[in-house]
């Protein structure tokens, strides 16, 4: 028996959500099948089986977050290549047991390079608990109800992932009124989650790109000089079938074109910026699961057509949880067009290395003074937010009246 441990799926991300296990326990599997599908902050990947053979067990269930170099799955591992007959089972000529949790630790595999334990401790501690009468543990079973018999373990040995008793800490939840489903009985992070579900009801645990969103946003309060510039756009020179996306997807191309100092990165540690001459626009997209940002690289180049294309094919990939990891960056300038659902003016946020995002408000009608005489049109509120220490106010201004003179041009790009 081997056990497969989830791998470091790129970019030093600490843990992943199970969107949806492929298979079942029982299950007969090749080497590369799918196995089960995971979103971390970055994308959704599909995570294939290292070893044919059977599967003995699955760790965890969908919705639940996994941290790195935690158990996904044991498996029977087979020597013998897949028979024609038999109805499509194994033989095997041999099966290969590991014994004790060292072996399995060194023979668990990985999808992509090595399991990083730099910042990972998956090492089972086995410390020495209080009994399940002290306050905060009787607190958590009245209030609760979620004790699953755990009682009788008040004075046994817990064992758990040093990562899940730090967890239970924080949520105040007694870990040893949990039940673990690691092996033998381990208590792993996910557990904790499930804890924290039962304990307080109409909570959730948040994951996937809502937790994504956390990280970023409190990454971006503490460590940019935000500054939002506000004005508007007048369409009264617009066809009526205008189609919103891509006059805006132009109009930030265009004007990251004109004053390139909004399309660029920063870094504060180096005290370096990047000024880029190809536009990747990244677009804000709201979706049930939590706010994505695909990247459209090198808009530039896009006609309307190819950009409406874009659009409609990422939209539905993010809604079918269905998008690369590669499809979500390198971003150099930002789109959101939060009018589409509400909102006229906003303080949209940077997202480092980034030094600038566009939003879009609510298209509104107003009576300005044209030619001595009253006129009703239409306008698009526009809110550029910019990292002062990047970009001056002059610069964004100049990139703000780029932005509302192609929004007032009677026709896009071609």
């Amino acid at each position: 028996m081997k056990s497969f441990t989830l791998p470091d799926l790129g970019e030093g991300l600490a843990e992943s959500e199970i969107v949806e296990w492929h298979i079942k326990v029982g299950d007969v599997v090749k080497v590369d099948q799918i196995v089960v599908t995971l979103e971390t902050a970055k994308a959704i990947v599909d995570v294939p089986a290292p070893y044919s053979g059977k599967i003995l067990k699955r760790f965890g269930n969908e919705g639940d977050v996994i941290n790195v170099g935690s158990v996904l799955l044991e498996i029977e591992e087979v020597t013998t290549e897949f028979s024609n007959h038999t109805h499509g089972q194994l033989e095997a000529e041999s099966v290969n047991e590991y014994e004790s949790s060292a072996e399995q630790s060194k023979d668990a595999a990985t999808v992509v390079g090595k399991v990083s334990h730099q910042n990972h401790q998956v090492d089972i501690d086995s410390f020495w608990v209080g009994d399940a009468s002290s306050a905060q543990g009787s607190s958590y079973a009245e209030g609760s109800g979620y004790t699953q018999g755990n009682s009788e373990r008040s004075n046994n040995q817990v064992s758990a992932l040093p990562s899940a008793r730090l967890l239970a800490k924080r949520l105040g939840i007694s870990i040893d009124l949990v039940d673990g489903s690691g092996d033998s009985g381990l208590i792993l992070d996910v557990d904790i989650y499930n804890a924290a579900d039962k304990q307080q009801p109409g909570t959730e645990v948040l994951k996937g790109a809502r937790r994504a969103m956390v990280k970023s946003m409190a990454e971006s309060h503490h460590n940019v000089a935000s500054v939002t510039i506000t004005e508007e756009a007048l369409l009264n020179h617009w066809n009526k079938d205008e189609d919103i996306s891509i006059r805006l997807i132009q109009a930030v191309s265009y004007a990251s074109q004109q004053e390139k100092a909004m399309n660029a990165w920063f870094d504060a540690t180096t005290m370096t910026r990047c000024v880029h001459t190809t536009v990747n626009i990244g677009i804000a997209v709201d979706s049930s699961h939590g706010l994505y940002v695909p990247v459209l690289r090198q808009a530039d180049s896009y006609n309307a057509q190819d950009i409406r294309t874009w659009l409609d094919g990422t939209v539905k990939g993010i809604r079918n949880r269905r998008i690369g990891r590669e499809q979500l960056q390198n971003a150099t300038i930002t789109l959101s067009n939060f009018g589409a659902i509400a909102g006229i003016y906003a303080t949209p946020v940077v997202s480092p290395p980034q030094v600038a995002i566009v939003g879009a408000g609510r298209i509104i009608k107003k009576v300005i003074m044209e030619d001595g005489k009253p006129t009703e049109v239409k306008a698009m509120p526009l809110s550029v937010t910019f990292d002062h220490r990047a970009c001056t106010g002059g610069e964004a201004a100049r990139f703000v009246k780029a932005l509302v003179k192609h929004l007032e041009r009677e026709h896009g790009n071609a």
